[in-house]
């Protein structure tokens, strides 16, 4: 697929992309801040509120690779303008919701349209931009797009809620999602796609869809459902998920197929991600309860504590990133940028009971914001290193998936692990604030060691040999003709 022939055309196009993929990654956290808000105005209880969130991660976690998918097939810019149509009113939506029933229902429809928005999106600008140097930029801004905007999405939260009404958070999405998608109509060049018989697996949709929501549903839950519930829950979605795999292997047209993952690249790059993104959630979401029940901040004060991470990951992804890929590799960027969230976690496991955020909390944001904007962009262009035009939207789908299952996944981890801590510590007659922040650092630490394990396997996996891959074009095989990851050797072998 190619975009208008100037090279104007082709980055204002990459704006609208990242303007797509901002109002999603806006809309994962904003909401967290305005939580509190909607259980006065609506009523929930504190299980119920929990819902606001978790119908939007099921079925975006659930859909994402079957949306990937869908646009090699159909065309990714169907599924991308499609995607955008379904989020934008759904938003409205959960914007104009009166009651408890109708948020929750619309915040599943604006999940799955926010499955088919960002799925499509890499694989969009891999083939957009095939051009080495130029690849590196445009995916460095949308790394900066899908890592920074979750610190924006916290100060937005805050300004909206507290300069307006809960319901704003989710009405700004209205106009972006109207001027994204008419501006995609005219800037994206129409893709034909491979066209249904070119894997319209349905059977293989249907197991991995439904291994994944269950999935995502059973880590959501497993609080409240119990150890017997969970467990059974956990090992039907493993199930289903092996099913799917046994389907790929014997499909004619698999919906993921195997072969993929023989490249050192999609697979190794894609542990990484989940690791890392797992890890870093350790911040992002249980730092802001520290900052809000510990230091006592309040939503506008929280999106201002994380605002140096935006800026440092945003002055980094765009341009300096791309050019240090380019100069020495990503593999080696990649490493550079995990040791360095690594160290900025473990800082932030030192975060006394009063803090004083210039000594105590702004070096770890500094440390985290430039670690994330060397990192992401890296890993995102190990992963897409071997796609292809016939298949970028199943790798983009399947890297945007392990993020998210990653985060989920690692979100219910560090949340039990915390509250474990917390209980302990209170049986062993700690004052409850001291218990709290035990728990909280604690996380910290759990979270320095999953991006420590992201460390290890970039290091073994994403060999120095994967970057002939990055430098190579992405439609080139060894020899100069026709490459496809579904048969390609490894890639760093």
């Amino acid at each position: 697929m190619a975009v208008t022939s100037g090279s104007r055309s082709r980055w204002l196009a990459l704006m609208v992309l990242c303007a797509g993929m901002l109002m999603i990654v806006l809309d994962a956290t904003i909401v967290n801040v305005a939580l509190p808000s909607i259980r006065r105005d609506l009523g929930f209880s504190p299980a119920g509120l929990a819902w606001v969130v978790n119908a939007y991660l099921i079925p975006f976690g659930g859909l994402l690779l079957l949306a990937g998918r869908a646009g090699d097939l159909v065309g990714r810019k169907r599924v991308f303008i499609a995607g955008l149509a379904v989020f934008t009113t759904a938003s409205l939506a959960c914007g104009l919701a009166p009651n408890q029933q109708l948020l929750v229902a619309a915040r599943l429809v604006q999940g799955a349209g926010g499955a088919m928005t960002s799925t499509v999106i890499l694989g969009v600008i891999v083939t957009m931009f095939p051009e080495p140097r130029e690849q590196a930029r445009a995916i460095g801004a949308f790394s900066f797009t899908a890592a920074a905007g979750g610190s924006i999405g916290l100060l937005a939260g805050g300004v909206f809620t507290e300069a307006v009404s809960w319901h704003w958070i989710f009405f700004v999405n209205v106009p972006i999602g109207i001027v994204a998608a008419a501006l995609a109509v005219r800037l994206i060049e129409d893709d034909r796609g491979l066209g249904l018989r070119h894997g319209a697996d349905v059977a293989g949709a249907a197991l991995v869809t439904s291994a994944l929501m269950l999935g995502v549903y059973t880590i959501v839950q497993a609080g409240e459902a119990g150890p017997a519930r969970t467990l059974g829950m956990g090992a039907a979605a493993v199930l289903l998920m092996a099913g799917f795999f046994v389907r790929q292997a014997t499909a004619s047209d698999p919906l993921l197929p195997l072969g993929l993952f023989r490249s050192r690249s999609v697979a190794g790059a894609n542990l990484v991600q989940a690791l890392m993104v797992a890890g870093m959630f350790a911040m992002f979401f249980l730092g802001a309860l520290y900052l809000q029940v510990v230091l006592r901040y309040d939503p506008l004060r929280i999106g201002l504590a994380f605002l140096p991470v935006a800026l440092t990951m945003g002055a980094l992804s765009f341009r300096v990133s791309a050019a240090l890929n380019l100069r020495f590799g990503a593999r080696a960027v990649l490493l550079a940028g995990l040791a360095l969230i690594v160290v900025g976690l473990a800082l932030f496991a030192r975060a006394p009971l009063q803090a004083n955020y210039a000594a105590d909390i702004l070096p770890s944001m500094l440390l985290l914001g430039v670690g994330g904007g060397l990192a992401f962009p890296a890993v995102m262009t190990l992963g897409m290193a071997d796609a292809t035009p016939s298949d970028s939207g199943l790798v983009s789908g399947l890297l945007n998936t392990t993020s998210q299952v990653g985060g989920s996944l690692g979100l219910a981890v560090l949340a039990t692990t915390a509250a474990l801590r917390t209980q302990a510590l209170l049986a062993g007659g700690q004052a409850p604030l001291d218990a709290l922040l035990g728990g909280y650092r604690l996380t910290f630490v759990v979270g320095a060691i999953l991006v420590a394990a992201a460390l290890v396997v970039a290091i073994a996996v994403l060999r120095s040999s994967v970057e002939s891959a990055l430098i190579g074009s992405v439609a080139d095989g060894p020899a100069g003709g026709p490459r496809t990851l579904t048969s390609a050797t490894p890639a760093a072998e």
